[in-house]
């Protein structure tokens, strides 16, 4: 028997059960879940002669029996255009009877279908048909049924879905929420209506004014600026500036449509209630509601467009007489036709796009406009909130085809004060037009980005995708960062668009992604050659600025993906289409890569997915295909292996930033365990420092450099052991003598002013002891106390300088970061003072000045926190001191009770437990004679006395002493000299300026520093002239000018080929850009005349400095420092 659910799928997709029903794969006989429910499928026209019904047609299906369902019944047969009902054969005292006489008598049209008749389709007047069932197959049936419906719906009442709210027994989600969803919509609804009765081509220029002629001028300008010509690029770079910022005050006086004002309202309306689901309410029926008034002229202009085309293209191939002239007014009308599409196409992404122009003229001229009711700043969290609620960014104009850097950077910025520093995987998509990359992304990951015919895809797009907690776990990363991007070969663009514009395009998506999708779309790898080009070229330049993405090529719309044969012979002639591709490519970038592998790391075995056609049939009916799903899912696993891939490369990229981190780790690890090993070397506890002694608690570099500095305190050691031991020896000698004298003049002399004039006022007290009878371990116990004094002294004030050096590395803003932070600092302290005489020393000497600006920065620190910070560090590792000399003394006394030792092994153990900490060792002890010492009673005094003379060592502690007391080597700004200058010094031969590499021999890298500057800071000029020179190497370098490899030489080398001049130039890597910091700019007019009196030349002629040099204040500089370090 035909079920009503696989009747109505007939009509709709005779190919797929729309509705599931009773003979579907995996249904039940008894309805569990789906008795009462109503479902709802659309039937969309495709416009085609077989098509079963020419309007669109909604379908209703109620599962199970309309009888127990009143509710859904009343509902449904009051809101419907026709009513289609199954009817048993009923007795006229059947409850039900009554529910079909109403329906019969309703005027709507009624289709009543009889499983025990055998008839065909009959009408009984007034709109009513029935259908019999019985013994019918089911083809005759839709048949049937199709007449009757097509007969039915010229006169039938319009359906509307969100009617069924009206009914006071339905509840409606959108109608929940404190309406939110329903005051989204009357905020949109009040946006649409000021689009009212405009044309659309003119909506733009209208409500947009800020992202018109303006912005494109500047891009324009922008372009240019990077790409400069002749011999005096600076100079044109600084006219270039000065007209963008005349366009950008242009562009700010330009009004704020109230279309605008009101969007920016209701976005800060939802901010300031901290709402995230309000505005998603609102920014969805707005797009909604733009589509639908877009799409009626969008489609007119797209049919009118496609007309022409066809024209076009069989004018081209005609061999008429006429063919120019019959030509050209069509290629013109296309012209005209592709600028209207650009300018009717109005959405979501045009209204973020001019609050992202009004930001960056704001920020241009430093001031909000005057009809923004909303300080300017305020607008990229706007954004940034757009981008967490899940819609997309425009990250690249499509229209002007360039990146509003300014407002992209805030957005951002905001980004990450919203969410924290969160770890990114950036997933890039490249293909052909229409070639099915948004409807991929969109089915991967869940997105929206637009891929209707009428609103493809222009410029860049960015979406969030927040990952599972199993990705974040395993994968270490938080969110995916999606960059969907226009097509290659847009038709729009023909005329206007070049193969440059695809170039730029591919290059930037390229660079932005740590993994590539490249889209091709077919299987004819000839076909994709002018894509394979592209995508090859834009990778190598990826590897001349050493990053390093992946790629996954994906063929879509492939017949057999199953068929392994074929799809190894299809890798195989991608792999030699790549090959060949990549020959070409090394032409135009001068490269000497053969094939693909040689440009990034490429396995055509993995790295290769093939796609099924999405759709089984013809679109708009035909239902998607189950091995795109498939597809889709294999395709998230190779993205998968290739982000664990990309977060080894993230890790390795990252080894820079941390390898200062680990190195000052290390080095405080060293620094102690020097120490230690040295206080061991000291006191003779070891005689020779091997790696293996090093090894497992250093890195190599570390390891050698403290073997060699505790090898050349072995051999001063050896050194001193002599005078030493002779000293100890003499001191010791007076020790005796000064107790045989006691004991001579015990009773002869007891005036202490005799005594004093009889030895050293060194030797006085002990002296005095030993006359008043003192005991031999009295006289030990103190003797050792007077010895340690002076090593805890030193390990005190060695342990707070290097306790000090880490925590300035802490908490100075200047020294918790890398090099170039510390430069960053030196630099704004220079701008600061003012002071043309520290400048020279930076310029010519760095090295010595890094080294005085650290010993200054130590020396403030010390006097500006030493009674908060320096002295408690004292006085605790000085309490520290006398807790490991009482607890040695413990142990040595407790040791020698257990073995029934003497007084030798007490001193051996004693000095043995403070080996590591303090340079006292039994040779401090030699010559001292021990007979008749009591252990205990020698403890005690040493317990008794301690505290004396750490009283003694405490109240000299000042900042004076402090500095005093260390050896230079072990002072803190020595070992932070030692921590931040252990690196490259190599200077740019043309301005001087400083390798930043960490590493001091970093062959075979080139020397590099992300900014130079003006080349008159090193005293450049132009050869026989007393004319300075201000270019920038980094702009020179893109410019035509030429210069002379030494001062002796008359061969001249252009600048584009400095290599060339082989020595210094050849080391180094100078790459074109204008990013010019407006710090040295400032420099050179603040310090114009001192540079001219020190290389006794001029500013002058050719080497003037740009005016727009001279509008960088003070201010100006030092925030260049913080926005590019």
């Amino acid at each position: 028997m035909i079920k009503k659910s696989q009747m109505i799928n007939s009509l709709i997709n005779d190919k797929h059960n729309t509705f599931f029903h009773r003979n579907c794969p995996g249904s039940s006989r008894t309805r569990v879940l789906m008795d009462g429910v109503v479902e709802i499928a659309w039937f969309c026209p495709s416009g085609r002669d077989d098509d079963k019904f020419t309007d669109r047609v909604a379908f209703c299906n109620l599962h199970g029996d309309a009888g127990e369902h009143e509710k859904q019944m009343h509902i449904m047969t009051k809101m419907s255009s026709v009513n289609i009902v199954v009817l048993p054969q009923l007795s006229r005292d059947d409850k039900r009877m009554t529910k079909i006489q109403n329906l019969y008598k309703d005027p709507k049209p009624l289709i009543c279908l009889l499983p025990e008749d055998d008839l065909a389709l009959t009408e009984m007047g007034n709109r009513k048909y029935k259908i019999g069932l019985k013994g019918r197959g089911q083809a005759d049936v839709s048949e049937d049924l199709r007449r009757a419906i097509t007969n039915c719906l010229p006169s039938a009442s319009t359906f509307r879905l969100e009617d069924v709210s009206k009914h006071s027994d339905i509840r409606v989600d959108e109608e929940d929420d404190d309406d939110d969803c329903k005051k989204g919509k009357e905020a949109a609804q009040q946006m649409i209506s000021l689009l009212e009765k405009k044309d659309l081509t003119e909506i733009k220029e209208s409500f947009l004014p800020h992202q018109g002629k303006l912005w494109h001028q500047w891009c324009e300008k922008n372009k240019e600026l990077n790409r400069p010509q002749g011999d005096d690029p600076d100079m044109e770079i600084s006219k270039k500036k000065v007209e963008m910022k005349k366009i950008r005050e242009q562009q700010h006086k330009a009004p704020i449509s109230e279309f605008i004002n009101l969007f920016i309202k209701q976005m800060n309306l939802h901010a300031e209630n901290k709402s995230t689901t309000k505005p998603m309410f609102f920014l969805k029926w707005l797009r909604i509601l733009l589509d639908e008034y877009t799409s009626a002229d969008l489609s007119g202009l797209h049919h009118k467009y496609d007309k022409t085309w066809a024209e076009v293209s069989k004018l081209s191939k005609s061999s008429s007489s006429n063919k120019s002239k019959e030509l050209l007014p069509k290629q013109k009308e296309l012209v005209d036709l592709s600028k209207k599409l650009q300018d009717a196409t109005f959405g979501l992404e045009h209204i973020m796009r001019e609050i992202g122009q009004i930001y960056e003229s704001c920020s241009s001229v430093k001031k909000n406009k005057k009809d923004l009711q909303f300080d300017f700043s305020s607008l990229p969290s706007l954004a940034a909130e757009m981008m967490i609620s899940g819609f997309p960014l425009e990250l690249m104009d499509g229209d002007a085809a360039h990146v509003p850097v300014i407002w992209i950077s805030a957005v951002l910025d905001q980004l990450i004060q919203k969410l924290g520093d969160q770890r990114i995987f950036v997933l890039s998509v490249l293909g052909i037009q229409s070639s099915g990359k948004s409807t991929m992304l969109n089915a991967m990951f869940g997105l929206q980005f637009a891929v209707s015919a009428g609103r493809c895809t222009r410029g860049a797009f960015m979406q969030l995708v927040r990952v599972s907690d199993e990705i974040k776990t395993q994968m270490n990363i938080d969110y995916i960062l999606v960059v969907d991007t226009e097509g290659l070969r847009a038709l729009e663009l023909a005329g206007t668009s070049t193969r440059h514009h695809d170039n730029e395009l591919a290059t930037f998506v390229i660079g932005l992604g740590n993994l590539t999708l490249v889209n091709i779309f077919g299987e004819n790898p000839s076909e994709m050659q002018d894509i394979l080009q592209i995508v090859v070229q834009a990778f190598m330049r990826m590897k001349e600025v050493r990053l390093t993405p992946s790629c996954v090529f994906v063929h879509q719309n492939v017949s057999d993906v199953t068929a392994r044969e074929k799809n190894m012979d299809g890798r195989r002639r991608l792999q030699e289409k790549l090959d060949e591709m990549t020959k070409l490519a090394a032409e135009d970038e001068v490269s000497d890569a053969e094939c693909f592998s040689d440009v990034i790391a490429f396995d055509v075995q993995n790295d290769v997915v093939y796609f099924a056609q999405l759709w089984e049939g013809s679109p708009p009916m035909a239902p998607s295909n189950p091995s795109y799903c498939e597809n889709i899912q294999d395709l998230k696993t190779t993205i998968l292996s290739h982000l664990q891939n990309a977060l080894e490369i993230a890790a390795y990229r990252k080894l820079e930033t941390e390898y200062g981190k680990w190195t000052w780790s290390l080095r405080k690890a060293m620094l102690e365990i020097e120490n230690k090993l040295q206080n061991q070397i000291e006191n003779a506890a070891i005689n020779e420092v091997e790696e293996t002694d090093l090894q497992g608690k250093l890195n190599e570099n570390i390891i050698r450099e403290t073997q060699r500095k505790l090898n050349v305190v072995l051999q001063q050691r050896v050194l001193k052991k002599k005078i030493d031991a002779q000293r100890t020896q003499n001191e010791n000698a007076l020790f005796e003598k000064a107790k045989n004298l006691a004991l001579t003049l015990k009773n002869k002399a007891k005036d202490d002013k005799i005594l004093q004039r009889e030895k050293r006022e060194e030797y006085y007290g002990i002296f005095q002891k030993y006359c008043q009878g003192a005991t031999s371990a009295a006289i030990i116990g103190e003797i050792i106390c007077n010895k340690l004094k002076e090593p805890i002294q030193q390990s005190v004030y060695k342990n707070t300088a290097r306790d000090l050096a880490d925590e300035m590395k802490t908490n100075c803003e200047s020294l918790n970061g890398n090099r170039s932070n510390l430069e960053k600092h030196i630099l704004k302290r220079l701008a600061e003072k003012e002071d043309f005489e520290a400048y020279k020393t930076y310029i010519h000497n760095p090295k010595e000045h890094f080294r005085s600006f650290i010993r200054d920065e130590v020396s403030q620190y010390i006097k500006d926190k030493f009674n908060i910070s320096v002295l408690p560090k004292m006085k605790d590792d000085l309490n520290q001191k006398e807790n490991q000399i009482k607890e040695a003394v413990k142990k040595a006394t407790k040791d020698v009770a257990e073995n029934s030792g003497d007084t030798d092994l007490w001193l051996k153990i004693f000095t043995l437990n403070l080996s590591d900490v303090l340079i006292f060792s039994e040779k401090d002890l030699e010559g001292v004679s021990r007979d008749d010492v009591d252990v205990k009673l020698l403890a005690e005094v040493i317990r008794k006395e301690l505290p004396t003379i750490i009283s003694n060592v405490r109240k000299e502690f000042s900042t004076a002493s402090f500095l005093r007391k260390l050896e230079y080597k072990d002072r803190t700004d020595e070992i932070l000299n030692e921590h931040f200058c252990q690196c490259c010094w190599a200077q740019c031969p043309f301005c001087r300026a400083i390798c930043t590499h960490t590493a001091e021999d970093h062959d075979p890298q080139p020397h590099s520093v992300p900014f130079h500057r003006p080349d008159g800071l090193n005293g450049c000029h132009y050869r026989g002239t007393q004319t300075l020179t201000p270019d920038f190497c980094t702009t020179l370098v893109a410019s035509t000018k030429r210069f002379y490899r030494s001062h002796e030489s008359d061969e001249t080398i252009p600048y584009k080929d400095y290599k060339s001049a082989g020595g210094v130039y050849a080391e180094w890597s100078i790459t074109p850009d204008l990013t010019e910091l407006s710090y040295w700019k400032w420099f050179v007019c603040r310090f114009q005349k001192e540079l001219e009196n020190y290389y006794e030349k001029k500013f002058q002629d050719e080497g003037e400095i740009p005016d727009e040099w001279r509008i960088h204040s003070k201010e100006d500089a030092i925030e260049s420092l913080d926005k590019y370090f």
